[in-house]
């Protein structure tokens, strides 16, 4: 008899959504990979029909768009509140690309999942359009459920308090098959073992206040700004601005000059971040779900912008709720923080304390688990064939 066919198709719109469905997949089929087949593809730049392709792009250039331009951001999201779940699902899906969410549902259909697992509005909307319907569930990165992620599911997932307490508020969403789980951080964080003066030892960093800067994998906000300022002032501190994807913006680092007090050390897309965020004191960067890296590693934030209500959620999630982070979107004032805590670094204690408190509430191996959980109830087979 064939194996339950469990889908983790990746869908990129910001890198929060990408990173936690690998964060599952691979927890998930380290356990349970010989028992089921999984399935994990890339979903819109793996597909070979164009008005997919295009929908994917048309992704990736809102997040963009959304992060140069803020008040762009800020009413997208808020016409998807205004509007509600079903007319903002459909105007979403089937009128900026028209065609695309039917070649959406075909594409997910011809892998024949009996299991979809989403971290993207986008694929759970297919998965609960075709027929025969697949089990789904859809795990939202965010602080809060915005409409999109509010569209049916069959299992519903969130991983910040305030989230899940927001939704079982919410008269209009059925949340009885919402849970609570951990964030799914990526699996290579519980790997650092090192601490801060080992991390920096090995990046061949020098022993004083340091600085990382990130404004997501597409390297914009308000960085920029932020660092022009920073390496003018004659204060010791090491400066480490992570660029991602964006090149132009990585080259301009490049070019400038810092006082000698400055240890300036731009940075492109790199994948030992998490090295970088435990040598650091401090974090800087827009709100989203960035700022859960430097909390896993005990390490305080500013939160120098946000790009949608989403972000705004997350922020204040951090801010309020953790108080972990503080916000400050003036750029001349963010520099004039960072002066302030070279000086003095004991007034980040609480923060790191914060952070630090907050441990616990990472990790993908939960969701992993709890999917499999619902597999096995839903296809006790996959145990009969294991003999268990």
């Amino acid at each position: 008899m064939a194996k339950i066919k469990v889908m983790f198709p990746r869908v990129e719109a910001g890198f929060g959504h990408i990173m936690t469905c690998n964060a599952v997949e691979e927890i998930f089929s380290k356990k349970y990979g010989s028992k089921v087949e999984v399935i994990n593809i890339n979903f819109y730049s793996d597909a070979e029909d164009q008005k997919l392709k295009k929908y994917g792009e048309f992704l990736k250039t809102q997040v963009r768009n959304y992060t140069a331009h803020p008040l762009l951001g800020h009413f997208a999201t808020f016409s998807c509140e205004f509007w509600g779940t079903d007319l903002s699902t459909w105007g979403t899906l089937k009128v900026q690309v028209p065609g695309s969410y039917k070649k959406g549902i075909e594409f997910l259909q011809s892998f024949h999942p009996d299991v979809v697992f989403s971290t993207h509005w986008a694929t759970n909307y297919y998965a609960e359009l075709m027929n025969p319907k697949p089990f789904t569930v859809m795990y939202c990165p965010d602080a809060l459920l915005n409409k999109l992620f509010k569209y049916p599911a069959d299992l519903s997932l969130v991983s910040m308090e305030t989230g899940y307490t927001e939704a079982k508020r919410d008269t209009t969403y059925d949340s009885s098959n919402l849970k609570l789980v951990p964030f799914c951080i990526r699996n290579d964080a519980f790997l650092i073992k090192d601490d801060k003066a080992q991390a920096r030892k090995k990046l061949n960093l020098p022993d004083k206040f340091t600085v990382v800067l990130a404004e997501g994998g597409y390297g914009r906000g308000a960085m920029k700004k932020i660092v022009t300022k920073l390496i003018k002032e004659h204060v010791p501190v090491t400066v480490i601005p992570v660029c991602g994807k964006n090149q132009e913006l990585y080259e301009y680092f490049k070019s400038l000059k810092p006082t000698e007090e400055i240890t300036f050390l731009p940075q492109g897309f790199i994948t030992n971040i998490f090295e970088y965020m435990v040598a650091s004191d401090l974090f800087c960067g827009k709100a989203g779900n960035m700022i859960a890296e430097p909390t896993f590693f005990g390490v305080p934030s500013i939160i120098t912008g946000t790009s949608t209500k989403i972000e705004t959620n997350i922020g204040n999630y951090y801010i309020d709720y953790v108080h972990c982070a503080i916000k400050e979107f003036n750029p001349s004032r963010v520099v004039k923080l960072i002066k302030k805590y070279v000086k003095d670094p004991t007034i980040l204690v609480p923060y790191i304390k914060a952070a630090k408190d907050h441990h616990s509430s990472y990790g993908a191996e939960a969701t992993a688990d709890l999917l499999w959980e619902e597999i096995v109830k839903r296809f006790p087979k996959v145990l009969e064939e294991q003999g268990e």
